[in-house]
């Protein structure tokens, strides 16, 4: 095992022996890095356990229903709800399949294929989702975008828009392969 020192001059965690010598972030790198895995965490923690406890929806429920309010008819297909969500498409299934239970959506078959099916908001999933909506809104302003003058809101949403876009073909490459490190 070697001792790598990092560029700081402290001894960090030794290395197996021929595993060479990682590149590792930078202090700016692990606190912009580190921060956004610490605050998506953590605020994605608390934001579903506050649906739960004053909604008695899931964050993934919640999903569902916001989704289907966006979609201006109450109802889409569950394949188009899955492209556009975090949840796989048996896992979107499984959160419809329970919001059906509770009364908040129904199911039909996708008449135009035979294949798919749709997914409804019933009267009491849009009072649902309305009642949970508004308090999320209110939580969310509250423990977040409070914290940030309308500014600064602008220059974090262009700045989580510019790092939400896929990047262009020389982009994904090694940055060492496209002319080093900037």
């Amino acid at each position: 095992m070697s001792t790598h020192i990092s560029s700081e001059g402290r001894r960090k965690r030794p290395w197996p022996e021929g595993a060479g010598n990682p590149e590792l972030f930078s202090e700016l790198e692990r606190g912009a890095w580190g921060g956004l895995l610490a605050l998506q965490g953590g605020l994605m923690r608390r934001v579903a356990e506050d649906l739960e406890r004053n909604s008695q929806v899931t964050h993934p429920e919640f999903e569902v229903l916001l989704r289907l309010w966006w979609s201006g008819e109450g109802r889409a297909r569950i394949q188009d709800l899955a492209a556009t969500s975090l949840l796989t498409r048996s896992g979107l299934t499984r959160v419809v399949e329970r919001l059906e239970r509770k009364g908040l959506v129904t199911r039909s078959r996708a008449l135009e294929d035979g294949r798919g099916a749709y997914a409804e908001l019933t009267p009491a999933g849009a009072e649902c989702f309305a009642s949970a909506a508004r308090h999320h809104i209110e939580y969310v302003r509250r423990v977040f975008l409070s914290r940030f003058s309308q500014d600064e809101l602008r220059t974090l949403g262009a700045l989580l828009a510019r790092a939400n876009h896929p990047p262009d073909r020389a982009e994904r490459r090694h940055p060492k392969e496209v002319g080093g490190w900037t």
